[in-house]
């Protein structure tokens, strides 16, 4: 089970609500950057076709070759894959992949808008599960669906699950459409779907039906589970007053959800149980609501909402985030450093928790690191996302 997406500040969940961060969008996410960081791969196996049209926010070949001076890590395409049942596997070749936001910014940028999102592609090496060189720079710009005639400028990850059945992880992502203030928001999430080639293309605004919506406060908060134990990816989300939208899987390409209800439980911030989404093994995926922002791998108490036929509307109890000992990635730098949990997961296809974590020193110094399970000694991968600046 991943935890949620929204680490950095770290968490930025904690500096701010989704919908102050929805409302100021112009502002960037508090971001890292890297002094050194090891595991170079693979020289650029890229043809000259596929790397001609920087399409899907890829670097732009002109300016590639400095983001290869940069990074010290060419870029290679992404492996493809034909379809898995493993979580996070947007391409579909079997192995988990990792999502980044907030992307440290370069030296002569620390003002500049968030990049985007970075994704880190598996790899079958168990000695080295995520290949760096695979990699994919997802944009507001270049993946993100228009709000009429306008592009979002926020562009961050929520979650992620496969939501139309197809064997490719797909990814939730938050924007921030244009909104005067009247009546009710828009809908500020779009889907952006895995396929054999990792996730490409344009996004797709989530279709919320009128019925499942309630109040003038922003939809957020996506969390995936299958809520009602029918075995298809369903998505829960903030309604006003408390209240939960559940959208029952599977989604179609166009965003719509097969059918959609108001729960009268709820709160203003969701959450997947930890480590487990089944807390009582029933079949159901559960849903912890909470009052106040939680950070992955810190202290946090909320109510747990039980899955069941009708979703997650079972009774509520009390709900507790256990804090958890974090190791430090290998940052080489003077001053100050924080570590911010980025996943549980397995990586190395042992059917054991891998953890990795994100050590960094303000907006442009990060490194990031992948523990194998039962091992916080020696990290085996490190890079940083430094590796995504043009």
């Amino acid at each position: 089970m991943r935890p949620r997406i929204t680490h950095l500040t770290p968490p930025k969940a904690a500096a701010t609500t989704r919908a102050t961060a929805l409302l100021a969008a112009g502002c960037a996410g508090l971001l890292l950057a890297l002094a050194g960081c090891g595991n170079p791969s693979a020289a650029d196996a890229r043809s000259s076709s596929s790397a001609s049209d920087g399409k899907n926010g890829d670097t732009p070949p002109e300016a590639q070759s400095r983001a290869q001076a940069r990074a010290g890590t060419a870029r290679i395409p992404v492996p493809r894959g034909t379809g898995s049942r493993v979580p996070y596997d947007f391409n579909g070749d079997g192995h988990r992949d990792l999502v980044i936001d907030d992307l440290v910014k370069a030296p002569e940028d620390s003002h500049g808008d968030d990049a985007g999102i970075g994704i880190v592609y598996g790899t079958g090496d168990r000695d080295r599960p995520l290949d760096p060189a695979a990699r994919q720079l997802l944009s507001a710009r270049a993946n993100a669906a228009k709000s009429g005639d306008t592009l979002p400028a926020a562009f961050d990850s929520e979650a992620a699950c496969d939501l139309d059945r197809d064997g490719f992880t797909d990814l939730i992502v938050s924007t921030d459409p244009p909104y005067n203030g009247i009546g009710a928001p828009p809908v500020p999430l779009q889907i952006l779907f895995g396929s054999p080639q990792g996730l490409t293309g344009k996004a797709v605004t989530v279709r919320i039906p009128q019925k499942a919506r309630f109040g003038n406060e922003w939809p957020e908060q996506p969390v995936c589970g299958d809520f009602d134990g029918d075995g298809r990816a369903d998505l829960a989300v903030t309604a006003s007053a408390g209240q939960v939208t559940f959208l029952h899987g599977p989604f179609t390409r166009t965003g719509a959800p097969r059918s959609a209800e108001l729960l009268p439980d709820g709160g203003p911030y969701l959450y997947a149980p930890e480590p487990r989404t089944d807390t009582n093994k029933d079949g159901y995926d559960d849903l912890v609501a909470a009052a106040r922002p939680h950070a992955p791998g810190q202290a946090g108490k909320g109510t747990l909402l039980l899955g069941s036929a009708k979703g997650p509307a079972g009774p509520g109890s009390a709900y507790a985030f256990a804090a958890e000992d974090l190791p430090t990635a290998p940052l080489k730098t003077t001053g100050t450093t924080r570590t911010a949990l980025l996943d549980h997961g397995d990586y190395d296809g042992d059917k054991k928790q891998d953890t990795v974590v994100r050590t960094y020193r303000g907006e442009r110094q990060d490194l990031i690191a992948l523990y194998p399970a039962g091992n916080t000694a020696e990290p085996a991968v490190t890079f940083s996302t430094k590796l995504f600046l043009p």
